[in-house]
């Protein structure tokens, strides 16, 4: 074979593998501009949404105890801290559920209604 035939296999090759690899990055670009347009998309949707009202299950008006009070606090005081807190977390839940469940206009469940 004549020496200039192995120039042009070469330039030919050298084509190809650049024609190939600009189609994968071609490829590649219209997928990545689909996800950016869907996420664009996915954001527009999702900012229409209210805020929710409640900034969280716990609202009281006393101050929190001060970071690190609790090693220096006896374990009643701890243990009563703890039940009462969690009870009251308890109460706000359930009085979310019965609000939630009575603007549906689902039943109440019986471990729900006040009895007072």
């Amino acid at each position: 074979m004549p020496w200039w035939f192995w120039i042009l296999l070469w330039i030919a090759l050298i084509a190809l593998s650049l024609l190939f690899h600009l189609t994968l990055g071609y490829r590649l670009y219209k997928k990545f501009m689909s996800t950016v347009h869907d996420l664009g998309a996915a954001g527009k949707r999702f900012s229409n949404l209210a805020p929710s009202q409640e900034t969280s299950d716990v609202e009281t008006a006393e101050p929190r105890p001060a970071p690190g009070s609790a090693i220096f606090a006896s374990p009643e005081q701890m243990r009563h801290d703890y039940l009462t807190a969690k009870a009251f977390r308890q109460e706000v839940r359930r009085q979310r559920r019965v609000k939630r469940k009575a603007e549906r206009g689902q039943p109440q469940s019986l471990h729900d209604i006040e009895f007072r």
